[in-house]
């Protein structure tokens, strides 16, 4: 695929994510030469944003891609399963950010610093990481292709705009009807007040106890690292905070890893900052990585239970480079 512009379609346009990912194509200069925003028919007609022009929403059908050379979607999974099909068919390819084909065989899972050679591999459909396994391996993968991986654990501390506008509306309504006074909120999107709270992620959770969402970081991980055998176990927390997740991570490696070492290799590594400075105590937060393409990381310590062990704290702003800008990279991949 290599010409001088490109039929981008944008599934989900109305969405924070893929209001991001129009974001992301304008400030990147990706070859656009014909952009179609795709959203439900209760948004057609809306303009958006697209650099300094405007583009109007069209309702989503299977016929929407005539034409299209790349389409990214980010409207749910059970939408990617029914319209990306359609999309391929067409003469597509497909990035897709939901869960619907990560799991796929056939279907390549890619985060462009990791793996960028699995992007050329597709069949149609190339598929976007979870938010949170992205911004992890953006640490992990590093060390392990240095010091080989054996297994971690880590925990999440997850964002609400993870669960998209409606997330951030609850929070938001929470923390004002607080400050005047209200003893009691009444949760709709989460089972639990999540202002001045968190709330561990338990949707949906499998036979072993753990959730999908936690199954996510093992299953996704020993995919995109090929290593059948890398082992996760994952705690997954939602957290009052608007945009931006953080994951908690002990490691343990094949070869002897110490914090200079692994300082070195996490500072040459592509997407990734390392802000770890003990003497200032300044380490990443949330806030530091809203709104950045890169991944923070610190907090690089041996880890006190695991031989040949490293504990780190990393964060990354989860709709962007966990969701539209990952799935923009890929589409860099395509036409480079």
């Amino acid at each position: 695929m290599s010409k001088d512009s490109y039929h981008v379609a944008v599934v989900g346009a109305t969405g924070a994510v893929g209001v991001e990912m129009l974001q992301c194509l304008a400030q990147r200069g990706f070859p656009v030469g014909k952009l179609s925003a795709l959203a439900s028919a209760r948004s057609a007609g809306k303009s958006l944003d697209f650099g300094d022009k405007k583009v109007t929403v069209e309702e989503l059908t299977a016929d929407s891609f005539a034409g299209v050379d790349i389409a990214l979607f980010s409207a749910g999974s059970s939408l990617s399963a029914e319209f990306g099909p359609h999309a391929v068919e067409a003469g597509a390819t497909v990035i897709d950010n939901s869960s619907a084909f990560r799991m796929d065989d056939s279907v390549p899972l890619v985060i462009p610093e990791v793996n960028p050679q699995a992007a050329r591999e597709h069949k149609g459909i190339i598929a976007n990481p979870n938010c949170t396994t992205i911004v992890t391996l953006m640490g992990l993968y590093p060390l392990h292709r240095e010091f080989g991986v054996k297994r971690i654990v880590a925990s999440s501390y997850q964002a609400v705009s993870g669960s998209g506008a409606q997330g951030i509306a609850e929070l938001k309504e929470q923390v004002d009807l607080l400050a005047k006074g209200e003893h009691q909120v009444h949760p709709n999107i989460y089972p639990r007040q999540i202002a001045f709270n968190v709330i561990p992620i338990v949707e949906t959770i499998t036979e072993n106890g753990y959730t999908k969402e936690e199954m996510k970081m093992q299953n996704e991980g020993r995919k995109i690292m090929d290593h059948a055998d890398f082992q996760a176990s994952t705690t997954c927390v939602r957290v009052p905070v608007y945009r931006s997740h953080a994951v908690a991570v002990s490691g343990e490696f094949e070869k002897t890893i110490t914090v200079d070492y692994a300082r070195e290799v996490l500072e040459a590594s592509p997407g990734l900052e390392v802000m770890d400075d003990r003497e200032h105590a300044l380490f990443p937060t949330p806030l530091d990585s809203t709104n950045k393409d890169d991944c923070l990381v610190g907090r690089l310590r041996s880890d006190l239970v695991f031989d040949n062990g490293l504990s780190f704290f990393i964060v990354g702003d989860q709709v962007r480079k966990g969701a539209a800008l990952n799935a923009v990279q890929i589409a860099e991949l395509l036409v480079s």
